[in-house]
């Protein structure tokens, strides 16, 4: 009697475990219905049930034709989502498995427009921005005569523009706190690593403005004979010709119209 009231009590234990156990049960349509339904739900711009569909075709057909799709199209779905770790992750995979896919010019342009949307303002960390830099760089030269490839170059424009400004932000920092040298290195850096950038002007003047608060006259005279020659017209060139003019009549003792010249406004 009491082996059978043993028996029937792993008999309930058994049977109470495996109600209690979730069943999971593998979806076991055809790769292309399931990549299908994926793409429904990225047209109607659901994009994590897109991304987490895609990737279910990748991992129950891995071997199909539609998995090396699949993989493309999560990583765009996790892109829309704004999902841009995801997004890399999945398309860093790809390149390395699918070197010789016709989409791999989209992939690597991907991966380039993730690091670009995360982007943040000059004042912070610019990691991002750098990441940008490299993976727009690497679709121009890789794909040179590919429409990413021209839409790449515009956003490095907007890239280095954004770098230059990141180095005046700093420069005008350390003008203000009248760290000259400090300065003097960050405008450098903007005139000679970003030549062609709207940010330019401002720091050859910057140039002229600190060598002239450091009483080194020629290189502030030079820093502005530069800015003269290619933007004659620009108002940077005519405040620090003002500058200049009024170091020259402290020189001879003359009173100047700004006495504080040398302060960042």
């Amino acid at each position: 009697m009491r082996l059978l009231t043993i028996f029937l009590l792993f008999m309930f234990i058994g049977c109470a475990s495996t109600e209690d156990e979730e069943v999971v049960v593998e979806d076991a349509r055809p790769a292309e219905e399931i990549y299908n339904e994926a793409q429904t739900s990225l047209e109607e711009k659901n994009y994590k049930a897109a991304a987490l569909t895609f990737l279910d075709v990748e991992r129950l057909h891995p071997y199909s034709k539609w998995a090396v799709k699949a993989q493309i199209q999560a990583a765009y779905a996790h892109y829309k989502y704004e999902e841009y770790g995801d997004a890399i992750k999945i398309l860093e995979r790809f390149v390395k498995l699918n070197p010789g896919n016709e989409n791999i010019t989209y992939a690597y342009y991907l991966i380039a427009l993730s690091y670009y949307n995360q982007i943040s303002n000059v004042e912070r960390d610019q990691k991002m921005t750098l990441l940008a830099k490299q993976a727009l760089n690497d679709v121009i030269i890789r794909f040179p005569e590919s429409d990413y490839a021209r839409d790449a170059k515009l956003k490095l424009d907007l890239v280095q523009d954004h770098l230059a400004g990141k180095e005046m932000a700093v420069g005008r920092y350390y003008l203000k706190k009248r760290q000259y040298i400090g300065a003097i290195n960050r405008f450098k850096k903007v005139v000679e690593e970003y030549p062609t950038t709207a940010q330019v002007e401002e720091a050859l003047h910057r140039l002229t403005e600190s060598y002239l608060a450091l009483g080194i006259v020629p290189e502030a005279q030079k820093y502005a004979a530069v800015l003269g020659h290619n933007y004659p017209g620009s108002e940077w060139y005519q405040d620090s010709y003002d500058l200049l003019i009024n170091g020259e009549m402290r020189e001879h003792g003359e009173s100047g119209e700004d006495e504080s010249w040398y302060e960042v406004f």
